[in-house]
């Protein structure tokens, strides 16, 4: 179970890799119909399911009441987590900006503070719950997020997608 917990939790990486190196292929494949942010956010959170299940898998246990040090982290990186999609929008968080939309630039807080908000968030939440969860596969999850998080610091304005007239 162990290997396939890891690719499980692997999962999405891949997946976020292709589209922001190749916007344009995902914004071709998603049509003229379907919004490309859209149909990303949709697959995305069923990647996060199988990375939830893959976790789980391998989980310890699922004592109560979790550690100390489990509610500050689990709280705030949660908060980080919806900020950021409550200042971006599904648009800005789902790579809108690659799929060629025009997002708005954002600096209230967490922005202009705490680089990469929603990926420190993430990894905030996933070491709270080092109780429950063996540290490899949270080690792994938290190499993914910043693998994700060194690819998105390369942007190339060249490379955006052109929306499908």
């Amino acid at each position: 179970m162990g290997i396939v917990a890891a690719i499980g939790v692997l999962l999405p990486f891949p997946f976020y890799y292709l589209l922001w190196t190749n916007p344009q292929a995902w914004v071709n494949l998603c049509g003229r119909s379907r919004d490309p942010s859209k149909v990303m956010a949709q697959v995305s959170h069923f990647l996060k399911l199988l990375q939830f299940i893959s976790l789980y898998s391998v989980s310890s246990s699922l004592s109560w009441p979790p550690p100390f040090y489990f509610w500050p982290l689990f709280g705030f990186g949660q908060f980080l987590n919806f900020r950021v999609y409550q200042l971006l929008g599904e648009a800005g968080t789902y790579y809108g900006v690659r799929f060629g939309k025009s997002i708005p630039w954002v600096t209230q807080f967490p922005f202009g503070v705490i680089r990469d908000p929603q990926y420190v968030g993430s990894v905030m939440s996933l070491v709270a719950c080092l109780a429950w969860f063996p540290f490899q596969y949270i080690l792994l999850w938290c190499l993914g997020y910043l693998f994700i998080s060194f690819v998105e610091s390369k942007e190339d304005p060249a490379t955006r997608a052109k929306p499908l007239a």
